[in-house]
């Protein structure tokens, strides 16, 4: 498994489905900065032009199958909400405390493991890592302006979370 960040600037995401399944995806999505994914209703030729991800979620399985297929063809990668087997890619558990992502993964293995150790580290990573983040970027951003190189930079950094120890 390789873990990936994607762009919503530069990457166009599509999501079928129906329910709780296509509003988890919607909810997903939106944490990410994706505001306006397509919502593909029905596969039609042309349909998935231009995505590069489509995720499919609340479908019965001769549904999730036809989708999966017509995003494959079209060269688009595909994530069916649990069902590994047409999944090009998973989604991890995600915690988000703004600027902060963790995420949690098992390959696909153990989702219920990765949403109990994504509950754990909620404890651990509260809504002040926001105020956090920002803080040590605008240090890094004040560094860099005045020129420091990478490697002081890390290390004021790594000084700046001395009191994570």
């Amino acid at each position: 498994m390789l873990p990936i960040i994607l762009d919503e600037v530069k990457i166009r995401v599509g999501v079928a489905g129906l329910g709780d399944g296509l509003q988890r995806r919607l909810d997903m999505l939106s944490a990410a900065g994706f505001e306006a994914p397509e919502l593909i209703t029905e596969v039609l030729p042309g349909k998935l032009d231009g995505l590069a991800v489509l995720f499919v979620a609340g479908l019965d399985d001769t549904e999730s199958r036809k989708f999966a297929g017509a995003a494959r063809a079209a060269g688009v990668l595909v994530n069916v909400e649990d069902r590994p087997e047409l999944c090009d890619f998973h989604v991890p558990a995600q915690l988000r405390r703004g600027g902060l992502l963790l995420t949690i993964s098992t390959s696909g293995r153990s989702p219920g493991l990765a949403r109990i150790l994504r509950e754990y580290l909620e404890t651990l990573f509260g809504p002040e890592w926001d105020g956090i983040v920002e803080a040590v970027a605008k240090a890094r951003q004040e560094w860099r302006e005045q020129g420091l190189p990478p490697d002081e930079v890390s290390r004021r950094t790594r000084a700046m979370m001395q009191w994570l120890k």
